[in-house]
């Protein structure tokens, strides 16, 4: 058995993206804990990404992701999915500044952070919940819109008999109101025996002033509020938990959805999205932990084959020239060329060398020439992944062995280097 110190290698990796507050005059960085409950119950360890000015760009050092999980928050940035505050007169946005101050501080570094890795889940299918403002999260990297404030844009437009309060500042953790669940969906599954009790509706707890308006063509709706509000979605193409699949947004809080005074949830259906989610995401690390491993059967063809056997005799040639400190390179001089074309066309730095590098950059602040650096460093890798995902399983055979040995050479070369420098450098003895 493996010991507890052992289990966060072990165990599947969740992101989750912390809130800040003010608390005695600082900031203060926090998650819902019964988020982190829910998700070490099912099997897996939820790590906690600070919502730290510069952590945006520091992404790839939580890597490895298997999955994200996006909950409560203020509200998005209206710039990044709509170019106009909905027609909203001054006097309008005055009043929902004030009656709903602690939403309406845009914190754009978490939209940044949060956005990013939403799409990186879209890129990548990392199994996605977005929970409250993760389900608009979700919908924006997708192209959906939002109501700015649903009292004012969707519940004037309503009959009166189908308005609803999304929002009781009286009554935060108790309010309630029903929404109708669709049929055939994941939301149904999971609340089946309550649906059948009441008529397919379910009451769902609510404090938000913001909803999907328009929702992304790629998602489907799992219910509705009386007002026509969409209340959950997700991506039927990219739903099947068993294979790692899960993408979803809930505008409601399943997790908290619990008897007053008690931990004992309101349907027996409720942790069902966590237990589901987390359940893709365990077979999600499986199944890219399998696909990172390269079969020892691949074979190269005739013409890679000879390139390879050309390359590494040119590597050996100057290995050997440097471990015997000889200099003649008389009649080689062509075959160390190959070599050394070959290192300027693929010089790379390793994984470990960049993410060091962007730790280190970590402490920068303001420093726009590093900004840049980054941004051409991920102009390059979105390239690079490009052209490496169009190669064959050979070709990619061949580049790893390439610079496994490459690596190996330069490790060798740049420990001698160093031990002769530090030999260089000791004073002489007395």
């Amino acid at each position: 058995m493996a010991s507890s110190s052992d289990l966060s290698m072990i165990l599947p990796r969740v992101l989750i993206v912390s809130r800040r507050t003010v608390r005695k005059n600082k900031f203060v960085d926090f998650v819902g804990e019964y988020h982190l409950d829910l998700i070490v119950s099912y099997g897996a360890v939820p790590v906690i990404v600070p919502r730290v000015t510069g952590v945006h760009m520091l992404l790839e050092s939580f890597e490895p992701i298997h999955g994200v999980l996006l909950c409560e928050g203020e509200d998005i940035d209206p710039s990044l999915y709509e170019s106009e505050l909905s027609g909203f007169s001054q006097q309008e946005l005055e009043d929902i500044r004030k009656l709903h101050a602690s939403d309406t501080a845009i914190d754009k570094e978490k939209d940044t952070i949060e956005l990013r890795l939403a799409k990186l889940c879209l890129e990548r299918n990392i199994p996605y919940l977005g929970i409250c403002r993760g389900s608009q999260v979700l919908n924006v990297a997708c192209g959906g819109t939002l109501y700015q404030d649903i009292e004012k844009e969707l519940s004037k437009k309503c009959e009166l008999e189908k308005r609803v309060v999304h929002m009781n500042y009286e009554n935060y953790d108790g309010h309630r109101h029903s929404v109708k669940v669709v049929e055939n969906t994941p939301l149904h599954q999971w609340f089946r025996d309550s649906l059948e009790e009441n008529g397919m509706e379910i009451m769902v707890n609510s404090y938000h002033h913001q909803g999907v308006k328009k929702l992304a063509q790629r998602f489907v709706p799992m219910a509705f509020a009386p007002d026509g509000l969409v209340e959950g979605f997700y991506d039927p193409d990219a739903y099947n938990p068993e294979e790692g699949k899960f993408i979803m947004g809930l505008q409601f809080h399943p997790e908290r959805m619990r008897n007053q005074n008690s931990d004992d949830f309101d349907y027996p259906g409720c942790p069902s999205a966590y237990q589901e989610f987390v359940k893709a995401v365990i077979a999600y690390e499986k199944k890219t932990s399998c696909s990172a491993s390269i079969p020892n059967s691949v074979k190269l063809n005739q013409e890679m084959e000879n390139k390879r056997k050309v390359i590494v005799r040119s590597f050996s040639i100057a290995k050997n020239m440097y471990s015997s400190g000889g200099g003649n390179v008389s009649g080689q001089e062509s075959e160390l060329q190959v070599g050394a074309e070959f290192l300027e066309a693929n010089t790379a730095l390793s994984l470990q060398q960049e993410k060091r590098l962007k730790q280190m950059g970590a402490t920068v602040r303001n420093a726009s020439a590093y900004i840049e650096r980054l941004k051409m460093n991920e102009e390059r890798e979105r390239v690079a992944r490009n052209i490496i995902g169009k190669m064959s399983i050979g070709q990619l055979s061949d580049l790893m062995s390439f610079y496994h040995m490459m690596g190996q050479i330069c490790s060798e070369a740049l420990e001698k280097k160093l031990h002769d420098l530090v030999l260089n450098e000791e004073p002489p003895s007395q």
